[in-house]
């Protein structure tokens, strides 16, 4: 299930961005090639004013001035005088343009009827040559194509004569580096758009992973409830079958013990109840100024009497200087001391030693409780807080189900402080539990 999921997000995750990417070229490649004809149409107007006014001061047209503004400006040159083509319309060679004669046609066709412009005329005074110069430019397309010429006509006239003068400026090269531009373009988007995809293929995993892990813990966690349960209902049910037809002392004793495997049940349902209100968010606290020493002091009376039958001291070190009140769930962190002293005292043996310690240093507060015990090996320390997790040796008393520290550091947790363990000096371990001074 999780793998299609994954392959679903991966395409939806990268079909969008690739659809970003597509539509940002587009819209690039539209702007940037509308800029690139109008900077070049742009230059191609600068250029004729240029050639009109040098056109002014020409007394004669030769065959050497066209040539020489041709391979210069890159444009085609038609000179007609009274509509005649001159000589140099046919000496020079076209091999790479259209027919001259139709082309030349067409463009005059297009100039005389179909163009839309704004003369740019003027009233010349150079010794009587010519009374007047205008010239018009405008798109020119042949063959019914887009963008094939940019062109211009200028014309030179006195009474009833006329020299007219068609420049074509060809937009082949500007179409082949516009061409590259979106060939360059779309190798840019084919490895983007497969980067993306590889990218979105391992980031849409990362996201699933705690997905995965939480759906392991889960089965996980119903799996270990189950067999954690499956145990004293079993010893209920086979009690039950006995009492039928035990004698009544007998039956005492299965009745008890009925109650004591019904007591774990129910420990463990509250337990396993109190963390699935962690899942669902709906584990709160009530934080209250708190004074801590006196629940410390509190939790070491509770739990005097447990250890004075397994023949262990308890006691308490608390600091000489008066304390601030913490801000915390008194009840929550009762709670959290009956945890690790209950623990304490399951796994450390008889005639052992129990520490309680409270310190307040820069604003925190730090807990302890040590014990004399097993200890906790290190590659265990990492997994006792899981649920259901209990070592081998350490932590395979009876009426522990592996839960208490995964709700002790569930409320830790819920006061934004932290809980670790490490060894202690001499053999046992050590608990310590920090948590702020105010609650935020």
């Amino acid at each position: 299930m999780f793998r299609k999921v994954h392959l679903y997000l991966t395409a939806l995750c990268a079909g969008i961005t690739t659809a970003i990417i597509l539509v940002m070229s587009l819209l690039y490649l539209y702007l940037s090639e509308k800029e690139l004809y109008e900077t070049q149409y742009r230059s191609f107007q600068n250029d004729v004013n240029t050639i009109a006014t040098s056109l002014e001061q020409q007394s004669v047209i030769s065959m050497e001035w066209l040539s020489k503004m041709e391979s210069r400006s890159g444009y085609l040159f038609y000179a007609l005088d009274n509509g005649v083509p001159f000589l140099y319309n046919r000496l020079t060679d076209r091999s790479d343009s259209p027919d001259t004669v139709s082309l030349l046609s067409s463009c005059l066709a297009v100039y005389k009827t179909s163009v839309e412009y704004t003369y740019i005329q003027e009233e010349l005074n150079n010794g009587g040559l010519y009374n007047t110069c205008f010239h018009a430019e405008f798109p020119f397309n042949p063959t019914g194509g887009k963008h094939e010429y940019y062109a211009s006509v200028i014309e030179l006239q006195k009474n009833t004569a006329s020299l007219q003068i068609v420049i074509l400026s060809p937009l082949h090269l500007l179409q082949e580096q516009i061409k590259r531009q979106r060939i360059r373009f779309l190798l840019i988007d084919a490895a983007a758009i497969f980067l993306l995809t590889v990218f979105s293929f391992f980031f849409t995993g990362r996201l699933l992973q705690p997905v995965i892990e939480s759906r392991k813990k889960q089965t996980a966690f119903v799996a270990a409830a189950s067999h954690e349960l499956r145990t004293p209902l079993a010893v209920i049910l086979s009690a039950a079958e006995c009492c039928r037809d035990a004698e009544k002392d007998n039956r005492i004793k299965f009745l008890d013990t009925i109650r004591q495997e019904g007591g774990l049940m129910a420990s463990l349902i509250n337990d396993m109840l109190t963390l699935s209100a962690s899942d669902n968010h709906s584990f709160s606290v009530s934080p209250a100024p708190v004074e801590l020493d006196t629940l410390l002091i509190n939790a070491s009376e509770a739990f005097e009497p447990l250890a004075a039958e397994k023949k262990q001291s308890l006691s308490v070190t608390l600091p000489e200087d008066a304390l601030p009140p913490c801000m915390a769930d008194a009840e929550r962190i009762t709670q959290l001391l009956s945890i690790l002293l209950h623990n304490a005292i399951s796994y450390t043996p008889e005639g052992g030693s129990i520490w309680l310690s409270l310190l307040c240093k820069r604003n925190r507060f730090y807990l302890s409780v040590s014990d004399t015990g097993p200890g906790i090996l290190p590659e265990d320390r990492k997994k006792i807080f899981d649920r259901f997790y209990r070592a081998e040796k350490a932590r395979s008393a009876k009426g522990h189900f592996g839960l208490g520290l995964s709700i002790a550091s569930e409320i830790v947790k819920q006061h934004h402080g932290s809980i670790t363990v490490s060894d202690r000096a001499g053999g046992g371990s050590v608990f310590t539990v920090t948590l702020p001074l105010s609650h935020t």
